[in-house]
């Protein structure tokens, strides 16, 4: 039961983040303040709301990391990337009603930044790239953070600006994944809609910041390990 509780604090705290942080960049014409700051203010939300029931992962690249770390099995790790992809479609549907539209539901793409300046193979690699330095900016954040009970009472807020600071970068470049399940729920619905760009690129968004939070686990781990 308690796993089970973890699961659907998971799917709840995806869902509020796709709708509300996805749907301020929808309605505000991707305003890089206001959608940097509306995903970083659901963390902050989230993780003083649901944080003491799941840890607030509602990413499956965090929830990686903590595998990795050993902070979780691979049981709880697979429950948790069920219900964070599926509160990233029922939020993604959310926002689809309330914009009376699927076809533009803050999926990821590669930006005009790129793909100006880039072949279309070229673009899609400088995304990838960015995609793993961004996420592992922001797992290794987290991983530091969460590391000391000590630093409980900040630790949304940390978090919280960390997701900022990587907004204001990329979404300029990718439009800022760093978590697989907000990606995929837009994307998903969007295809269904007829847009399909989001859904093409979206191993990118996969694949960069799953690599990326591999690395911050890895490395944090190094950096942390205490000589014999």
């Amino acid at each position: 039961m308690k796993n089970m509780k973890a699961y659907i604090a998971e799917f709840i705290g995806t869902l509020v983040l796709v709708l509300f942080a996805c749907g301020v960049a929808v309605f505000s014409g991707v305003n890089t303040v206001a959608t940097s700051l509306a995903f970083g203010l659901v963390i902050v939300a989230m993780a003083y709301s649901i944080g003491n029931v799941s840890g607030c992962h509602i990413n499956p690249a965090v929830s990686l990391a903590m595998l990795i770390s050993k902070k979780m099995s691979v049981k709880d790790f697979c429950g948790y990337v069920i219900a964070q992809i599926l509160g990233a479609l029922a939020g993604a549907a959310l926002l689809g009603l309330f914009a009376h539209s699927f076809k533009a539901l803050g999926g990821n793409a590669v930006q005009p930044l790129l793909t100006a300046n880039y072949s279309e193979i070229g673009s899609y690699l400088v995304a990838l790239v960015a995609e793993i330095i961004l996420t592992f900016v922001f797992v290794i954040a987290i991983l530091g953070v969460t590391s000391k009970s000590s630093n409980g009472h900040v630790t949304g807020i940390v978090i919280g600006l960390a997701l900022v600071l990587v907004h204001l970068l990329g979404l300029f470049l990718t439009g800022t994944s760093v978590n697989p399940a907000r990606s995929i729920g837009p994307a998903i619905l969007q295809a269904l809609a007829g847009e399909t760009t989001a859904l093409s690129q979206i191993w990118i968004f996969i694949v960069g910041p799953m690599l990326g939070s591999a690395l911050a686990a890895v490395c944090y781990a190094f950096l942390t390990k205490e000589e014999k």
